[in-house]
């Protein structure tokens, strides 16, 4: 039997308790760490409930340094516990099958907003009156379960126009990239600094049969700023990324992609920490428009001055 490509470290945590957690697992795993809001499928009423406590999760490569990234980890996370208590961290060997096959058994489709639904690839059953979006995660964040990727596409619902261009920034899975050219959108540029999250959305977009109009590349918000699309401003960027991220791309000029009058849409973001990023894509010449709120999570549209 083949040895598995990956090792999972999770940990099962509460939103206050997530981004610190994250940030301690984003030292030592591969390209990034997923914070996934946990649910259960009411199949009488075909809604989703979310459950008051999200899994954060990261991967790196099984191989020789395995052990040692191990031990490195759970040093951080006793420290980190000494503030406020954790569960032990739960490890698992994965291979790229492997996890899609587990992700097939739990996944159940997940209605949006007032016109979307997002649906596994192998889900057949039509839901009349919406628009579905269709996902197959990879080893990428974005499968729509948690609410920074709904509040996103409430947004994306509210915003999107016909024929506009769409930044999406931390693209992971391309649900919203995806999602942008269904409501309506014309061209869509998506950047990931993971090529797992690369690759993704390519597929992600072709099974959406959306690809002719997302452009995606490995990168982040200064390749567009750079000139690598030859477009350097939109009417709508959205970033569905850790907040502590949202500040860095604020202060590196993430306003700068903005068309005067634009809309930037941030999530990610939990209720406490909205303040300190409305407060500086102010001082970058945004203006706070609206705060959609699930649980603990928030999502803020701003206006270009």
């Amino acid at each position: 039997m083949d040895k598995a490509t990956w090792v999972e470290v999770a940990l099962t945590v509460t939103p206050e308790q997530a981004e610190a957690v994250a940030e301690v697992l984003g030292r030592f795993t591969r390209e990034g760490v997923v914070i996934e809001q946990l649910a259960d499928q009411n199949t009488c009423q075909e809604k989703t409930i979310l459950i008051p406590e999200v899994r954060v999760y990261g991967f790196f490569f099984n191989d020789e340094t395995v052990e040692d990234r191990k031990i490195k980890v759970e040093e951080a996370l006793w420290y980190l516990g000494c503030i406020q208590p954790l569960p032990p961290a739960q490890y698992r060997e994965i291979s790229d099958q492997d996890w899609m096959e587990a992700w097939k058994q739990h996944y159940e489709p997940v209605t949006i907003g007032k016109r979307l639904v997002i649906l596994p690839a192998w889900v057949e059953k039509e839901y009349p009156g919406r628009l579905p979006i269709r996902i197959n995660p990879g080893m990428a964040f974005g499968t729509g379960t948690h609410p920074t990727t709904q509040l996103c596409l409430e947004f994306l619902e509210d915003l999107v126009e016909a024929e506009m261009t769409v930044f999406d920034i931390g693209c992971g899975s391309g649900i919203l990239s995806a999602g942008a050219v269904i409501l309506g959108a014309g061209h869509v540029i998506a950047v990931d600094i993971d090529p797992a999250s690369v690759r993704s959305t390519a597929e992600n977009c072709e099974l959406n049969h959306v690809s002719d109009k997302v452009e995606i590349a490995r990168g982040s918000a200064e390749l567009i700023r750079g000139g690598h699309f030859g477009l350097m401003q939109a009417p709508l960027v959205v970033a569905n990324i850790l907040a502590s991220v949202i500040l860095v791309l604020i202060e590196e000029g993430l306003s700068d992609l903005v068309e005067p009058g634009g809309h930037l849409v941030l999530s990610g973001i939990l209720a406490h920490q909205a303040h300190e990023i409305i407060q500086a894509a102010n001082e970058n010449g945004m203006n706070l428009k609206e705060i959609k709120q699930i649980e603990d999570w928030n999502a803020i549209d701003l206006i270009k001055k």
